[in-house]
């Protein structure tokens, strides 16, 4: 008898299971992206100027080819170059430099470099998703190495940063 409602109750579990698995579904895109593509198709991502007092001439070039691979790698959205679904447009607000800690003998140790953009984010679909936001990455250096020896390395690891962070404020909805 025990054997008997021991096997009903297995076989129930396993209906009850397989009916969950079933009714359910989980949806998850490892991009990170979550875009409803039968109505948002198109991005126009304009170019982002520089307004920094401080200026380094290749760095708009870099955000601005960053930020439009991060949107063509990760997402099935076609660029435009004008009247698209989604719209990022904005500019490099902020480019400097600050000591960031003191040796003990009173010098600078390190230096640390930080960008800023400015970013206005339209959602032609849904409006309720527009914003205009600041975005900021930091990277830090020692100060016995001049900043020519590592601002192309430290700017891209920050556009990269920002171009995440842009990502993921209009698009992966985080």
């Amino acid at each position: 008898m025990d054997l008997i409602k021991t096997s009903n109750l297995r076989i129930c579990l396993c209906l009850a299971a397989t009916l969950l698995l079933t009714a359910c579904s989980v949806s998850y895109k490892f991009n990170g992206a979550s875009i409803d593509y039968s109505k948002t198709k198109t991005i126009q991502i304009n170019e982002f100027p520089i307004r920094s007092a401080y200026v380094w001439g290749p760095m708009a070039p870099l955000f601005n080819n960053a930020l439009k691979d991060q949107f063509a790698n990760h997402t099935r959205l076609i660029q435009v170059r004008r009247n698209g679904d989604l719209k990022i447009e904005g500019e490099i607000t902020q480019y400097q430099q600050r000591n960031k800690s003191v040796s003990a003998e009173g010098y600078s140790a390190q230096t640390e470099l930080s960008m800023t953009v400015n970013v206005r984010f339209t959602n032609n679909v849904n409006h309720a998703e527009d914003f205009e936001r600041q975005f900021t990455a930091t990277s830090t250096y020692e100060t016995t190495q001049s900043l020519n020896s590592v601002q192309d390395e430290l700017v891209t690891q920050m556009c990269k940063e920002i171009c995440d962070q842009i990502f993921n404020a209009t698009v992966a909805n985080w």
